[in-house]
């Protein structure tokens, strides 16, 4: 547990949603979308040290390649190329879905939903922030020079929220 609290705020999501509400046995199925976010990277490797099989959603050719090449994921797919999300899980779960980690709701929740094996677990991490029900305030300080006075407001308390140093604009 250590180790998770190091990672802050995804760590324990991942921790929380992963093991104690998906519950996962060695050999589950699992399958995680938006799985490059910084929750669904943890999921994925949390997975695959329980001994499971893993796959996972995300926006592109390149961090479809990262979940597999880095993290270990057993699969992934760019979910803007894929026309039919309920065929794609069929595809990477012919059994069905023992474990699904969803960070989006929406379309690739419903074709989850289809896939699903019986006695599944579903772990919701996103949904509700996209209801805009949910908010947060964010304290942010532009540029590296900021960057300890940032630090030193945070130990202050005088912060709002995750403290963000932006380095540069794209």
């Amino acid at each position: 547990m250590t180790i998770l609290l190091l990672v802050g705020m995804p760590g324990m999501t991942a921790y929380a949603g992963f093991y104690e509400v998906g519950v996962p046995k060695k050999g589950d199925y699992v399958f995680i979308s938006s799985a490059f976010g910084a929750v669904g990277q943890l999921v994925g490797q949390l997975a695959k040290l329980m001994g499971c099989y893993v796959v996972g959603s995300a926006g592109s050719k390149d961090k479809v390649e990262i979940l597999k090449n880095k993290f270990g994921f057993d699969g992934a797919f760019n979910n803007k190329e894929e026309q039919d999300l309920d065929a794609t899980l069929k595809r990477y779960f012919p059994e069905g879905i023992d474990i699904y980690f969803d960070n989006v709701g929406g379309d690739m929740l419903e074709a989850a939903l289809l896939n699903m094996r019986r006695r599944g677990r579903i772990a919701v991490a996103g949904m509700i922030s996209q209801e805009g029900k949910i908010t947060y305030v964010e304290g942010i300080a532009e540029g590296l020079e900021n960057g300890p006075a940032a630090l030193e407001a945070m130990f202050q308390g005088r912060s709002a929220g995750k403290q963000v140093v932006i380095l540069a604009h794209e």
